[in-house]
């Protein structure tokens, strides 16, 4: 039986979680249906609007995503601290910028004056609002209801769309967390959809490549607004941001790339990218890490000792896929 999402979700083990949805039907979601002769590319770009738009409201970063032809992933970043530093305001007007709120929500954007009762009943909303806006749940509940809305009334029929539950995987450490962007960065060049990472479409490696070769091209720190920006190694008094720097982390999935697309076994060069070496992750394990990252594991993924505390911390007695932990996340 599957767990409750809130029994695997645990911010004080890691603030990071790949997320999985794909979709119930046999048609596709996006792309060319060679059956019908229909383009449903256009749909790509309604998810990626959708992920996009839901990070400015939510606190809740996208650190990664790729938007595929029957399902897509995202690497989600909790910002607790956003979400408890924002005011009564700040939570209503994020709330109503997704759902009507309530009756006292609205009197008070009005600023209609609220009885003692009415303030308190109201601060009892805004606090489980507040929850919501920091629950992956909620982020791809609001992601998928919209989507499947749009592609349900273009297809004029009613019914599921996405599968029942998306799959979530928490990242508990560094090592996790860079093999998981490579794989979700790295999924459409796997599905032979893409040559290289700037023609990715519909990735969030693509709109980190961009502003570097456009116009700030000398300037390597350029970063999309809407993306989880890198903020080099860490450190003390570190900024919220993903614990790398973009040029190195860049210079691994094009490493990782290349060497998926010629498809040589053992054909790995002497000299490893930098963030690989900090990483020190054997190069064997990284490929396969690349390739399969969704399978090996089901919930927890990091080194073997993490997950095992994360596990009795959640009263679970095991994990699926901490052996694989034991081999994939060891040393060189």
């Amino acid at each position: 039986m599957p767990r409750p999402r809130k029994s695997l979700v645990s911010i004080d083990a890691t603030p990071y979680y790949h997320c999985v949805s794909r979709c119930v039907r046999h048609a596709f979601l996006c792309g060319d249906d060679v059956v019908s002769g229909k383009s449903y590319e256009h749909r790509r770009g309604w998810i990626e609007q959708r992920l996009l738009e839901l990070a400015d409201i939510f606190a809740i970063d996208i650190a990664a995503y790729a938007v595929m032809s029957n399902h897509y992933h995202v690497v989600l970043h909790i910002n607790l601290d956003a979400a408890q530093n924002w005011s009564h305001s700040e939570v209503i007007e994020c709330w109503h910028r997704l759902f009507k709120g309530s009756m006292l929500s609205q009197r008070f954007n009005k600023g209609e004056s609220l009885s003692k009762a009415e303030r308190d009943a109201l601060s009892t909303q805004v606090s489980v609002w507040r929850d919501r806006l920091v629950s992956i749940s909620w982020f791809m509940r609001c992601t998928n209801e919209a989507i499947a809305r749009e592609a349900n009334k273009e297809d004029e029929v009613s019914g599921r769309f996405w599968e029942g539950r998306f799959k979530s995987q928490a990242l508990l450490d560094e090592k996790a967390l860079a093999a998981c962007m490579v794989y979700v960065n790295l999924n459409p060049i796997r599905a032979c959809m893409a040559v290289t990472p700037e023609e990715s479409d519909y990735t969030s490696v693509k709109q980190r490549i961009m502003p570097i070769l456009g116009k700030n091209r000398s300037n390597h720190s350029a970063e999309p607004p809407a993306l989880l920006p890198f903020v080099g190694y860490p450190r003390k008094d570190m900024p919220v941001g993903l614990p790398f720097r973009l040029t190195d982390y860049l210079a691994l999935v094009e490493w990782t790339g290349r060497i998926i697309r010629e498809d040589k076994r053992g054909a790995i060069p002497a000299s490893l990218p930098p963030l690989l070496a900090r990483l020190d992750i054997d190069a064997r394990h990284w490929l396969y890490l690349s390739k399969h990252f969704e399978s090996p594991f089901k919930g927890l993924v990091g080194k073997a000792d993490q997950v095992r505390v994360v596990c009795e911390e959640q009263g679970k007695h095991w994990a699926q896929g901490v052996r694989q932990c034991e081999t994939l996340f060891s040393s060189r």
